[in-house]
């Protein structure tokens, strides 16, 4: 009984992780798109593969995984004090990598929209890998699973045509790499924030 209590609550708060990181960029986007009065990032079927390699697979492989690490108090305040500002991140980043690629090096919306879909996919796997500390092999193979996945549906044409991405290169997608690459390190470093703060 211990241990399943232990399995739930502390693998509820990893899915929580990815769930609220999610509601808080999709939120800071769609204010941010007003503001800007610019096309929104993503389409429909764009926002789908996102959330479905970054939170609804991952979600519920890590939601039945075995857990029986003791139970820290402070649940809620841990939980807001990693997603609000992962989730912030995430959104910024994207929409920092879109807007330049979409005004600065003037690729198109077509093409920026699909650098934003990428930008945020593979923040999406920063945000998966610290969420579900403390890392173990097969938590590690579960983010590289979701990436290849990513791969999967760029290499195949149908698929990539379903999900309307085009294949491309250009030097617009430097502003992905600096994106992913700032907002990678300030998500990894938010847990280090997290436990002197929760404990007050």
């Amino acid at each position: 009984v211990v241990n399943e209590g232990r399995k739930v609550i502390n693998n509820i708060e990893r899915v929580a992780n990815l769930f609220v990181t999610k509601a808080a960029y999709a939120v800071l986007l769609t204010f941010a798109v007003g503001l800007l009065d610019s096309p929104f990032p993503f389409l429909h079927r764009q926002l789908t593969l996102i959330g479905t390699f970054s939170i609804g697979v991952p979600g519920f492989f890590l939601a039945l995984a075995p857990e029986f690490d003791l139970i820290r108090p402070g649940f809620l305040r841990r939980v807001l004090w990693f997603s609000i500002p992962a989730g912030v991140i995430a959104g910024s980043a994207t929409l920092a990598a879109y807007e330049a690629s979409l005004h600065i090096a003037d690729i198109g919306l077509d093409k920026s929209r699909t650098l934003a879909t990428v930008t945020l996919l593979t923040i999406g796997l920063v945000v998966l890998a610290v969420a579900s500390r403390p890392l173990r092999a097969w938590k590690l193979g579960l983010v590289v699973a979701m990436g290849a996945g990513y791969l999967v549906v760029f290499a195949v044409p149908w698929l990539r045509n379903y999900f309307e991405l085009d294949l491309f290169w250009d030097p617009a997608w430097f502003y992905s790499a600096i994106a992913v690459a700032v907002a990678g390190v300030l998500i990894v470093a938010i847990p280090l924030v997290i436990p002197t703060r929760t404990r007050r």
